[in-house]
């Protein structure tokens, strides 16, 4: 029997329109990333340290701390702080792409990616929609989606790392997906974009 085979690229076009993952963009102003906080004054340094202390929940959302969600734009700017005055230090080029929000200040959230890379995002280029990202390294790490939450459920499809889902139902164990129109089940330990144990409705 075959199965359709998905990556990352065909993900995006059917799902979120989009086809790079992101891209540097180096800053004039403090030199390309890396230089994070370097130019803050006392105020602001205070203000920082207030939105990165580790919290259950968030100050202006009350929401929990940290959480995941998912890039609203094709184009989303990362700051080096949190506001219009601090460099850009990266650019994601994929609408859909699960992100950790791990702060809050005011009207901005400090996210951090899959590869653990952190900066600041204005909240209205945040979704609340989950998403999830098979993870991997090597294009031949195929994963199976099944049509249940077991693994001797029959396949789906075929989706290599990168590939995007939209999150429908996480048991804590496995989450079922909308990837590019297929419909299936994957355990949440092939996932990026979903806690160990989490339950999503």
């Amino acid at each position: 029997m075959g199965f359709t085979r998905i990556n990352w690229v065909v993900a995006a076009l059917a799902t979120v329109g989009a086809l790079a993952l992101f891209v540097p963009e180096a800053s004039a102003q403090n030199g390309g990333r890396g230089e994070v906080l370097g130019a803050i004054s006392d105020g602001d340094a205070a203000a920082t340290a207030i939105a990165t202390a580790q919290v259950a929940r968030g100050p202006q959302t009350g929401l929990r701390l940290p959480r995941f969600v998912s890039l609203r734009r094709d184009k989303v700017n990362i700051r080096t702080g949190p506001g219009l005055s601090y460099p850009i230090d990266w650019v994601y080029q994929r609408a859909g792409l699960p992100i950790e929000v791990t702060a809050e200040f005011e009207t901005w959230r400090r996210v951090r990616d899959f590869e653990g890379t952190e900066g600041w995002v204005h909240h209205s280029m945040l979704s609340g929609q989950r998403s999830a990202m098979i993870r991997g390294q090597d294009a031949d790490q195929i994963r199976m989606l099944q049509a249940a939450p077991d693994t001797q459920a029959e396949p789906v499809a075929r989706v290599e790392p990168g590939v995007i889902g939209v999150i429908r139902l996480c048991d804590g164990a496995w989450c079922e997906l909308d990837v590019a129109g297929h419909v299936g089940w994957l355990p949440i330990s092939a996932l990026y974009g979903v806690r160990d144990g989490e339950q999503v409705q």
